[in-house]
């Protein structure tokens, strides 16, 4: 845990080693087997059970070591490579690949489909089960919740929770973390901080110790000026300057103890509209699809201001489909939508980034 920005996914990145450490050493097992989340996903024709089955990185070398004594007809190596897919249970493989595409929300005909097919958001979903099929020992995932609905979310905290190896997970959601951690670790001023239970425990235990650090340091500094008050008092008569030396050295021998720190809190508001008009968006007998596909049928809808909305529905029932057809980046196939004059939209996508453009400078992001 930790604000934006303290280390966390650096952490992650040294245990990867992807970077060196500056200073001191760190070791874990030679024989551990990391997995962790690419980030990126090149547009492969390789479908998606096949790309899925490639994190078992020894499946597919036995696999291709096999193939090689079939070619050489050598029946020792045949039965000691069997023996060897024996022992990791090979010939499940490409059921559990497919039971983790069907728990992050791939349909059947989806697992035949080339990678390239899918979206940037769908990509990430394949490279998490990739990590997931891999037999780790240490599992590394920062915020692995960006890119799956409510459904998917809730599949892959029963996952985790029979996880047998061990985790180290980064996510600003605690409802998720609550029922999957059972320690953590708070990183904040260049240290790390070590709670035992869950987020919700974290909170207290924290809370305290912040508390008494607070008291402490109070403590200690009522006594710091208790005692810098006597030398500066008697340190220059010389019936006292034994005692004020004494105390010289006490206040250069004592540890000082820091005042507790909170990080700021975040502060965000949103700007007042010029206008509000009622209704602010109508739509009568909508009907919105792509190509032949209809995804919503005779939709009906009247917002309102000061409205809070939340669309609940199964993967492809349509909810992004609406959202697009709100935002404008979607025309219906029928029926009308009517926008009250000079209504501005905030529109944030599902996958933001594919609305970006290469070319696009920091600055631009911001107003997409």
């Amino acid at each position: 845990m930790g604000k934006n920005g303290c280390g966390k996914s650096t952490l992650l990145a040294l245990l990867k080693n992807e970077i060196s450490a500056d200073g001191g050493s760190y070791t874990f097992p030679g024989s551990w087997q990391l997995a962790w989340v690419n980030q990126e996903t090149p547009a492969l024709p390789q479908a998606a059970l096949e790309y899925v089955i490639d994190g078992d990185r020894e499946y597919r070398q036995l696999e291709a070591q096999l193939h090689d004594a079939n070619e050489r007809n050598d029946g020792h190596a045949i039965a000691t490579i069997h023996g060897k897919l024996d022992a990791i249970d090979a010939w499940s493989i490409r059921s559990r690949a497919a039971s983790l595409l069907h728990g992050l929300g791939f349909s059947n005909e989806q697992l035949e489909r080339p990678v390239s097919d899918f979206s940037g958001g769908w990509r990430m979903r394949l490279n998490l089960a990739q990590a997931l099929i891999c037999r780790s020992d240490l599992l590394l995932l920062d915020e692995p919740t960006n890119h799956l609905d409510l459904d998917a979310v809730i599949w892959l905290e029963k996952w985790l929770k029979s996880y047998q190896g061990t985790l180290i997970l980064i996510s600003h959601d605690r409802d998720f973390l609550d029922p999957i951690v059972d320690k953590i670790i708070h990183i904040e001023q260049q240290s790390m901080f070590e709670y035992t239970g869950n987020y919700s425990s974290f909170e207290v235990q924290r809370a305290t110790r912040l508390a008494q650090q607070q008291a402490m340091y109070e403590s200690q500094q009522e006594r710091v000026a208790h005692l810098q008050s006597y030398i500066d008092r008697f340190r220059a008569k010389a019936t006292k300057a034994k005692q004020a030396q004494s105390r010289i050295k006490m206040l250069e021998r004592m540890e000082l103890i820091a005042p507790a720190h909170v990080d700021n809190p975040f502060r965000f508001s949103f700007r007042a509209p010029e206008s509000l008009p009622n209704p602010l968006l109508k739509m009568e007998k909508v009907s919105a699809g792509y190509g032949d596909r209809i995804i919503l049928d005779s939709i009906k809808l009247n917002l309102v201001p000061g409205s809070r909305i939340g669309l609940l529905g199964r993967n492809g029932a349509g909810k992004s489909t609406l959202i697009k057809l709100l935002a404008g980046e979607l025309a219906p196939v029928s029926g009308e939508i009517g926008l009250a004059k000079g209504i501005k939209l905030g529109y944030f996508a599902q996958h933001q980034l594919e609305y970006l453009r290469a070319t696009n400078h920091l600055f631009n992001i911001w107003h997409v």
